[in-house]
């Protein structure tokens, strides 16, 4: 448990994955929103419920409309990735990252003493996809 508390500390967002394909992993989702909503008290943290493995449509065991309500119903949002083709892996960070953002942009997470979760600086006015991170420069040649 003292890993776990670890763990959460100065925690922001957190993406809470089950397997669309075990039904068991989705049942656990509760559970695993409350522990992680006991290890940062007094702090909020902005979660996203993600389903896994959506590639496997026929070994499916959780329908999209059970994971929309549970997200619904525990005030996150809901998306369904696959990390065998990429649908939606990046997607899944970036809405995790821009809900965090416009939350501190509204005041409702803010700088607080004692906390790391969120750092005063340099906030840049573009979120950049992970595919113009990498692309070549233009170097000069003199």
């Amino acid at each position: 448990r003292s890993i776990t508390r670890a763990y959460y500390r100065n925690s922001v967002g957190g993406l809470l994955v089950f397997d669309i394909t075990n039904r068991r992993s989705f049942e656990h989702v509760k559970d695993w929103l409350e522990e992680a909503k006991m290890h940062v008290q007094p702090f909020q943290i902005v979660f996203l419920l993600v389903g896994h493995k959506c590639d496997l449509v026929s070994q499916r065991e959780v329908t999209r409309e059970e994971a929309e309500k549970l997200s619904s119903d525990c005030g996150m949002k809901y998306i369904e990735t696959s990390a065998k083709d990429a649908t939606n892996v990046e997607e899944s960070f970036t809405i995790l990252t821009r809900d965090i953002y416009e939350l501190v942009k509204k005041g409702e997470i803010s700088i607080q003493d004692g906390w790391e979760g969120v750092k005063s600086g340099f906030v840049p006015n573009v979120v950049h996809s992970s595919e113009e991170a990498v692309k070549p420069r233009r170097q000069c040649i003199c």
